[in-house]
């Protein structure tokens, strides 16, 4: 796998074998966390595209590698940002994750974190960082085995954008935004703190319209990016991207294909 200073790129010749390949990764993380000292698996996930592609290729790969419901039973899952909206609305992460991927997962529901969304923002947050700090007893910052992270055009990532305040907080390890420049306008984000405590994160991104905003993150070394902050201070780091994606890369890439 090729690295460079942003961490390690691997490029996939379509978002199917991108998804086949993140959803072996992350069932071989699991397997390898349960096996090991700790007996638990944390992992936290984004919404946007990468439900439908976790939804697609996970269930089977987790499955085989799970060893059964006992395996899945010490699954911890969390979400690194939610929008403040019921779980049944359309742009709920955990509502879409709830429909698409977890009823194919028998993870149980103790083990899923969620905001609560009848909660004002700020206090929406100050809930979930509880239930963080209560499933991560012993961990001064919450530290998730895997992190998967998305990339928006403008190089946001979780509800952290470009210029926001909250790219400077370092006491909270979740944060609430009430001026998103994204709609809807309230969310519940990680902050940097937390990103940054993870022992592996992996962000993906797809598509043209990404290639960009990537070319400035990996390549020009565009550290005022929110996904660009992102950089694990033990942890490893990949980047995970479709050929479209990484159409305007030079850097060096390892290129991936089942065909």
């Amino acid at each position: 796998m090729a690295v460079s200073a942003s961490g390690q790129i691997s490029v996939f010749s379509s978002p199917q074998e991108l998804g086949a390949s993140l959803a072996q990764l992350v069932a071989q993380r699991a397997a390898s966390c349960l096996e090991g000292g700790r007996g638990r698996f944390a992992l936290g996930l984004s919404g946007g595209s990468l439900v439908s592609i976790l939804a697609q290729e996970l269930p089977a790969a987790a499955a085989a590698a799970a060893a059964g419901p006992a395996g899945f039973a010490r699954w911890t899952l969390g979400f690194c940002d939610e929008r403040l909206v019921p779980f049944e609305h359309a742009e709920s992460t955990y509502g879409l994750y709830r429909t698409h991927l977890l009823s194919k997962l028998p993870i149980p529901d103790s083990q899923v974190l969620t905001i609560n969304p009848a909660l004002p923002v700020e206090d929406a947050a100050e809930d979930y960082a509880k239930k963080l700090r209560q499933a991560f007893q012993g961990d001064a910052i919450p530290v998730f085995d895997l992190l998967i992270l998305g990339v928006g055009p403008d190089g946001h990532t979780c509800s952290l954008f470009p210029g926001h305040p909250l790219l400077q907080e370092q006491e909270k390890i979740v944060a609430p935004i009430s001026d998103s420049p994204k709609p809807p306008l309230q969310r519940v984000t990680l902050t940097l703190p937390v990103l940054n405590a993870a022992r592996s994160v992996i962000f993906v991104a797809t598509g043209e319209g990404k290639a960009a905003v990537l070319k400035r993150i990996l390549e020009d070394g565009d550290g005022m990016l929110p996904a660009a902050m992102v950089q694990p201070r033990t942890g490893a780091l990949c980047w995970f991207l479709d050929e479209a994606a990484a159409r305007l890369l030079s850097v060096p890439f390892e290129k991936h294909s089942t065909l």
